[in-house]
């Protein structure tokens, strides 16, 4: 009796001892699985916001160039001066401008004075050829006179015209309303229509175009968007101190091809400027936001970039981590908008997805 209690105490520790050893590794596993935090992928409606570094031009700069020769007598505007419409901005010395015009001018009276003396011969031949006193070769000969004299007068008018619009020319007119640029030269400066440099720039801002560049994914996906939404024309502009232009821009011209350097392209949009806070020259950011319908939305912190492509890391039905694709048709500054890759419902990993693998497996945490 004593031997086979023996034997059944022996056989039941052992079967103890390996019910434990069993239990302990079990427990080992478990406790060996990282616990990871996640979240269920769902669909949304969201917005979404690109932006575009931006430089600002008015609608008309134009060169303000002399269109004759002489020195500057006068300058009638300040830099930075707000102009109308034909005011007066520069005066080149005329007085040169002013003899031409008076010679010329003078001219046209002797030429005047010529027709009437040839007039009063052509009258005075004509009557004594009536008589026959003078031959009709005489008469035409003092016609043909008359009508050379003619040719003459409207020649030196010509040439008086002439005179008076380089006589005109030495006082420089604002073309369009505007503010002025640098003036860059100073009374006593020689000046003429070959300078280099222009007198000064005139700036129309009543209205202003913004310039900017969006790349040919970007720019792909706005043609697609454009066709569903008919507003994505509409932009705004985030000015240098990060605040928002009050009047909303159109985009009212694109280039007609891509630069080949950068694989971007240049797109314009128009702003009124009624108050005329824009100025030429102004710098800002462009933003285009649309409205997104029942889009997928994931953080951008559970999301990982390599090269040109985006992944995530879902969780299977199995607790398995999974790397798929995913692509992005918008995005805000903490979540992408997914099209591709995911699905409602889906369990994503949002942290700690620098240890991650395929098929690893894991401890979902809401």
């Amino acid at each position: 009796m004593n031997l086979k209690h023996l034997v059944y105490t022996t056989t039941g520790l052992a079967l103890i001892i390996s019910l434990v050893s069993c239990q302990s590794k079990e427990t080992s596993t478990q406790n060996n699985v990282p616990e990871v935090a996640t979240i269920k992928v769902q669909q949304q409606h969201g917005l979404s916001t690109s932006t575009y570094a931006a430089t600002i031009e008015g609608t008309r700069n134009i060169e303000i160039r002399p269109q004759t020769s002489g020195y500057l007598s006068k300058i009638h505007v300040d830099e930075g001066a707000y102009v109308q419409k034909g005011q007066s901005l520069f005066q080149i010395d005329d007085r040169p401008y002013t003899e031409q015009y008076n010679t010329a001018k003078a001219a046209v009276s002797v030429a005047e004075a010529t027709i009437k003396n040839l007039k009063i011969d052509l009258d005075r031949k004509v009557e004594l050829a009536e008589k026959n006193i003078v031959s009709d070769l005489q008469v035409s000969q003092a016609t043909v006179s008359l009508e050379g004299a003619r040719a003459s007068l409207e020649q030196a008018r010509a040439a008086m015209n002439a005179a008076k619009i380089n006589l005109d020319f030495c006082l420089v007119k604002a073309p369009v309303s505007g503010y002025i640029g640098r003036i860059l030269f100073r009374i006593g400066s020689l000046v003429n229509a070959s300078s280099v440099e222009p007198l000064t720039l005139l700036t129309d801002i009543d209205h202003v175009y913004s310039y900017f560049s969006m790349s040919e994914a970007d720019f792909v996906n706005y043609q697609e968007k454009k066709k569903e939404n008919k507003g994505i024309d509409s932009v705004s502009l985030i000015l240098s101190n990060g605040t928002t232009y009050e009047q909303t821009g159109v985009i009212d011209a694109i280039t007609g091809q891509f630069d080949k350097n950068t694989a971007s392209i240049s797109i314009r949009a128009i702003f009124n400027n009624p108050e005329k806070k824009l100025r030429a020259g102004n710098t800002g950011r462009i933003q285009m936001t649309q409205i997104l319908n029942d889009v997928l939305i994931v953080p951008i912190k559970a999301t990982v970039a390599i090269q040109d492509k985006i992944f995530v890391y879902k969780v299977d039905k199995d607790s398995k981590v999974k790397q798929s694709l995913i692509k992005v048709s918008g995005k805000t500054t903490e979540n992408y908008y997914v099209s591709e890759g995911l699905s409602n419902e889906d369990i994503i990993i949002t942290a700690g997805l620098g240890m991650l693998r395929d098929g690893m497996l894991v401890k979902a945490k809401n």
